[in-house]
């Protein structure tokens, strides 16, 4: 299948042309003929498959022969990285149609937002809490409403915004298409999709499981050894860009200081930032600026960097399905990744549940020449130029590795990513 097939409009078509897509992923190719035909569509499938594009192209079909000016598709997402890489999706495939979007988020002043929707926008991306703001102050009017698309609806929940999307919900034409894209499929989700998809088509792309593009393997290691252990490892892997998650906000600022003091072209991405700060951030990974970016989960949301070729797990996510969000960076567009994840000993129970998902056992490594012996003192510290093979300090306990079942192997001829096909967001 290709999307000549699909007979859309000539300027629609001519920005896919245009953005170098050819061929439909398979989450696009199943969903985008439902959604064309004004359905309702339920689309699960992985992060990094896609969807974007399975919905930003049939809204730009229906709306391309209405009338303009006025706010007929709207689009909530949960952050407001994920929001502007939607409406970039939505500049770049529809740059011949005239349609307007605009973003819709906190953190900024709302009277630049208010201005562009006086002027009269067809699209509104929108994350919900901002976009309750506006309909509380009667700055948007959703009552010429036709489309309406969930995206990543599983973090949406996770980030408690389901109150906020009943009330949005409930203040929008009842006869509309509703689309609902997600990884994952928790109960919460399942019984909102219930609620609001009227007979709605399923297409489900393996959204269980990471994309197969994705190599995955473990690195036991003890918590105050993890910083040097990620610049070994950065230093002995054949890397393109580098996407590293922590748990935290704080602990994702310390690493990127550490990284940069270390000589790498380095940067944090995180809640504490300005949303220009954070916007240079991403901007600067996108085009290479920075080679590695240290990220939280709700910070990392709406990273779409398709050159992406390693995620490393500083710290192992809290469940399987941000396992799965994180591990969906990589291996994007029919390219391949690699997935490292640091594990402690406390992170067993976790690891066993990721292997459920992936339904195999994931491959435990050591870094030949680490040290896995230095002390907690020795581990911490961060030097421009490392030096190899430390040993512990005299007087302290040796520490050893207590899992087994472990290769040693060396990342100096790492894998490369290879563009397979060329396809939509």
């Amino acid at each position: 299948m290709e999307f000549n097939t699909l007979n859309l409009h000539a300027n629609v078509a001519a920005g896919i042309t245009k953005a170098g897509f050819t061929e439909p992923t398979p989450i696009q190719a199943e969903a985008i003929p439902p959604a064309l035909q004004k359905k309702d569509v339920m689309g699960l499938a992985q992060t990094g498959t896609g969807k974007t594009a399975a919905f930003v192209l049939p809204i730009l079909q229906h709306l391309i022969d209405g009338p303009r000016g006025t706010l007929r598709a709207l689009v909530l997402a949960p952050t407001r990285e994920l929001a502007e890489q939607i409406a970039e999706t939505f500049r770049t495939l529809g740059r011949q149609t005239g349609l307007r979007c605009a973003t819709i988020y906190g953190g900024i002043s709302i009277k630049p937002q208010i201005k562009k929707l006086n002027e009269g926008v067809d699209i509104a991306v929108a994350c919900p809490g901002r976009l309750l703001d506006h309909m509380n102050q009667r700055t948007i009017n959703l009552s010429k409403l036709e489309i309406l698309v969930l995206d990543e609806a599983d973090r949406m929940l996770d980030m408690g915004f389901l109150p906020d999307i009943k009330k949005i919900i409930k203040s929008i034409p009842r006869s509309r298409q509703t689309l609902l894209f997600s990884a994952t499929m928790p109960v919460g989700i399942r019984k909102l999709a219930n609620d609001i998809l009227q007979n709605p088509v399923t297409v489900q792309i393996n959204h269980s499981a990471p994309a197969n593009t994705v190599a995955h393997a473990l690195y036991p290691v003890e918590q105050n050894l993890k910083t040097g252990l990620l610049l070994k490892l950065l230093r002995k892997t054949d890397t393109e860009s580098v996407l590293v998650f922590t748990r935290t906000k704080h602990r994702a600022k310390r690493v990127g200081v550490q990284l940069e003091k270390a000589g790498y072209r380095a940067a944090s991405l995180q809640g504490n930032l300005s949303q220009n700060k954070r916007q240079e951030a991403l901007k600067g990974f996108r085009d290479g600026r920075y080679q590695v970016l240290v990220a939280t989960d709700i910070a990392a949301r709406g990273i779409d960097v398709s050159c992406i070729s390693h995620v490393i797990n500083f710290d192992m996510p809290d469940t399987t399905d941000a396992y799965t969000h994180r591990i969906g960076r990589t291996g994007r567009a029919a390219k391949t990744g690699d997935a490292f994840t640091f594990m402690t000993r406390e992170d067993e129970d976790m690891v066993r549940s990721i292997e459920r998902v992936l339904e195999e056992k994931v491959e435990r490594r050591t870094l030949e020449g680490f040290d896995y012996t230095k002390s907690a003192s020795s581990g911490s510290k961060v030097s421009a130029r490392p030096s190899h093979g430390q040993q512990p300090q005299r007087g302290k306990k040796k520490k050893t590795m207590a899992w087994t079942n472990v290769s040693s192997l060396s990342h100096k001829s790492g894998r490369k990513n290879k563009a397979v096909s060329r396809t939509a967001m």
